[in-house]
C-alpha cells in the first residue's frame, strides 16, 4: 500500500492546533469557516482539519484585519488574490504550451519588417533581408 503524499494542502490539524499555530481563539476559526473566510476540511466525523495553507491564510486574515480591513474587505481580498494565483498558473501553462508547440513544428515562418513603410514580410526559413543601405542626408 502506497503511503499519500503530504503537502501544505493536507488537513492535519484538529481546531485547537490550529488556533494555537495561528495564534487565534478557536471560535475565531469556527467564526471564519461559517463566513467562509477559511474553510478547512471535515472528517467523517465532521471535525475540521486545517492545512498548512489554512494556518498560513488565517494569518493572513489576522494581519489584515489588524490593518483595518473589515471581514467583507478581507474575503474580498483573499477572493482576488486566488484569481489572481489561478491566473498566474494558467499563464505559466500557456506559456510552456506555446514553447512546445514552436519547437514541435516544422514549417515555422521567419517575418522582417519591409523596406518600404515597416510592412511585416514573410521570408523563407534560412534567407535574410535585404538591407537598404542609402544615406539619406537632410537639409532644412
Amino acid at each position: 500500500m502506497a503511503t499519500p503524499q503530504m503537502d501544505r494542502f493536507t488537513p492535519v490539524f484538529a481546531i485547537a492546533a490550529a488556533a494555537e499555530l495561528a495564534e487565534m481563539h478557536p471560535q475565531t476559526l469556527r467564526q471564519y469557516d461559517r463566513i467562509g473566510l477559511v474553510s478547512p476540511q471535515r472528517t467523517r466525523g465532521n471535525t475540521r482539519r486545517y492545512s498548512l495553507h489554512d494556518v498560513s491564510r488565517l494569518r493572513e486574515v489576522a494581519r489584515l484585519s489588524a490593518e483595518g480591513l473589515s471581514l467583507e474587505g478581507i474575503r474580498r481580498v483573499l477572493q482576488l488574490e486566488d484569481r489572481v494565483q489561478a491566473l498566474q498558473s494558467q499563464v505559466r501553462e500557456l506559456e510552456r504550451a506555446l514553447s512546445e508547440e514552436r519547437l514541435q513544428r516544422t514549417d515555422r515562418r521567419v517575418f522582417a519588417a519591409g523596406s518600404a513603410g515597416g510592412e511585416v514580410v514573410t521570408l523563407r526559413r534560412g534567407t535574410r533581408m535585404r538591407r537598404n543601405a542609402e544615406v539619406v542626408v537632410w537639409k532644412p
